[in-house]
């Protein structure tokens, strides 16, 4: 259970919930043992009565002796009523708040995964499935619940139950105390053996179920892709093998879990024949009672469940720490950008790369390599190069998703490392090369870059993107919904709502990564235009490919094999003639063809 340690930060943050619910626990089996006791009474007082009202018939004696009875056995049964009624009011209360812990340990752990989600850089997500990270933050959470909840509400419960009631019955007889209790040693042995076989099933289980759920999820974005391929048959086959290694996991494990439940009911049944059976010679030698056994078979049938769920905490306990072990590996991940201070930045003046070099850890491709420019307040950069020359590497690095190998990024004089991160993204509005759009509407798609924002500037800065008329063209215009990942709109619709939402944001800084590729010469230089009068006094680094669209910027910086290999004005650059004069050419080359 070295897993399972990491939780116990949790209990001693609600060590009361916790503590109160073993009170109630314990003073619940209190009441509970009233009534195999008063049973007794009740069984025993009517047994020695009964044979005397049996002498007494046709005597007025008869009438008081049954009153007599009737006085006892309404008393025990008032008293086993109103004890069980307490009994059951303590368990709800064992209940609320144990069970209450649970879930909030449960909040709590789902918070923690998340926010661990957010600090996590580039690289992991690339590692690692959307359905495996969905996996741990909602099956291995609950997972874990159970343990914190139900597995210690009935651990506790069953190491107080047998203490008292094991006390009890050594008080009332030992020696066949201790023959009922003779078959709880190998009840002990077999969970000892199971248990192991138990983890290792549930860690296969949810290594299992982790792949069916990435599978589907893949499948479920790209099902238009599996559709044009005419593959459907092939990929369901796959999805079909994957669903049935989890089935015939779970079935492994079934088997071994359904192994306890027989086994509970075989030892609970022989314990019950030896109260009978020793407890029946006993009553012929004058030792024991009738009520005592039947306060035995009570105390036996007490021990039933307790028992019984023994094997299944024992499953609750295995398959929390397979889940905790995942959990702590993920929370173990060292690939996270720290926040290293909550002051709120300045206005952004200055923007610094020096000496800044960057392999990427996965592929151990080195994108960057001694890149050094300046970036001052007001200025509209551009940086252009070929495919895979570290362009948008570059931002990456500025929006800090991943952190630098060697050298430094300067923001206001500060490394980028030591100014608070937040609000330094909340102070640049960016546009991946990715577009990603949610499954809502073309409003709220915009409007995620502010939620303050008025209507009347969602549409300003869609008509500076220039979809602002594709929308307006659509049945529910801004309130059309995109579908997931913005299916129903085009690669260039697409791409100019994400500008949209990069400008409502009214970031000082607008870092747009190669946003335009979809988008025809003619909308791009409106664009363009657009930018150049709503961005005239903010800061602006525009990646691209595509030459002819950087004419108006101040500085152009040429990315070459992950260097900058020139840097310069337009007309600086091309009577240089080197490789932006021949991307230059290149490109106005194929546009004269076309």
């Amino acid at each position: 259970m070295r897993a399972l340690k990491a939780i116990n930060r949790y209990f001693y943050k609600y060590k009361w919930l916790l503590l109160l619910g073993v009170l109630f626990v314990i003073t619940s089996n209190i009441f509970g043992l009233f009534t195999p006791e008063y049973i007794r009474y009740t069984i025993d007082i009517v047994k020695e009565n009964l044979s005397v009202y049996q002498l007494t018939n046709g005597f007025a004696l008869q009438t008081s002796l049954k009153k007599h009875i009737t006085y006892y056995i309404i008393f025990f049964s008032s008293v086993i009523l109103i004890t069980s009624l307490i009994k059951g009011l303590l368990m709800f209360f064992m209940r609320q708040t144990i069970i209450v812990m649970s879930r909030k340990v449960e909040y709590d752990q789902k918070n923690e995964l998340y926010q661990h989600y957010q600090r996590l850089n580039t690289a992991f997500y690339k590692r690692n499935n959307t359905g495996d990270l969905m996996s741990r933050i909602s099956e291995d959470v609950s997972k874990v619940r159970m343990y914190v909840g139900p597995a210690i509400m009935y651990s506790i419960n069953l190491v107080a139950l047998f203490s008292m009631v094991i006390y009890t019955m050594l008080d009332i007889n030992a020696y066949l105390s201790f023959l009922v209790l003779l078959p709880l040693p190998i009840l002990a042995f077999s969970i000892y053996k199971v248990s192991d076989i138990i983890n290792k099933k549930s860690e296969r289980i949810s290594i299992a179920l982790s792949g069916l759920t990435s599978r589907a999820q893949e499948v479920f974005s790209g099902v238009r892709v599996i559709q044009s391929f005419s593959i459907d048959q092939q990929i369901q086959k796959e999805f079909y093998t994957a669903s049935e290694d989890y089935k015939e996991q779970n079935i492994s494990l079934a088997k071994i879990e359904s192994f306890f439940a027989p086994l509970m009911l075989l030892l609970i049944g022989i314990s019950t024949l030896l109260v009978i059976y020793i407890g029946g010679k006993e009553v012929l030698n004058g030792s024991f009672t009738a009520g005592n056994i039947a306060e035995f078979v009570f105390y036996i049938n007490m021990l039933t469940w307790p028992v019984a769920s023994l094997g299944w905490c024992v499953s609750l306990v295995q398959r929390a720490e397979a889940s905790q072990k995942r959990i702590n590996h993920l929370l173990e991940d060292t690939n996270q950008i720290i926040n290293t201070t909550n002051s709120p930045l300045g206005p952004i003046q200055h923007i610094e790369f020096k000496n800044v070099s960057f392999t990427y850890p996965d592929t151990g491709i080195q994108a960057l390599k001694q890149i050094n420019f300046i970036v001052n307040r007001g200025e509209k950069i551009a940086i252009v190069g070929r495919t895979g020359s570290g362009k948008s590497t570059i931002a990456e690095l500025l929006l800090r998703t991943y952190d630098t190998e060697t050298g430094d990024i300067f923001i206001n004089k500060h490394t980028i490392k030591e100014i608070n991160l937040y609000s330094f993204r909340n102070k640049i509005g960016y546009t991946p090369q990715d577009v990603f759009l949610f499954s809502d509407t073309i409003r709220n798609n915009i409007l995620f870059g502010n939620q303050d924002t008025e209507n009347a500037s969602v549409e300003k800065y869609a008509e500076i993107a220039c979809v602002d008329q594709d929308i307006k063209e659509l049945t529910k215009k801004y309130d059309t919904i995109v579908g997931e990942r913005g299916v129903m709109l085009s690669g260039g619709q697409k791409q100019r709502i994400s500008i949209a939402r990069c400008l409502v944001k009214e970031p000082e800084v607008v870092l747009l990564d190669d946003c335009l590729s979809a988008v025809d010469a003619k909308t791009e230089k409106t664009i363009l235009d657009n930018l150049n009068k709503a961005l005239e006094e903010k800061t602006l680094i525009f990646i691209t490919h595509r030459i002819f669209s950087v004419m108006n910027f101040d500085k152009i910086l040429v990315l070459e094999e992950g260097k900058i290999a020139e840097i310069g004005s337009h007309n600086e650059l091309i009577k240089k003639r080197g490789i932006y004069f021949e991307l230059y050419q290149l490109q106005q080359n194929e546009t004269n063809e076309k």
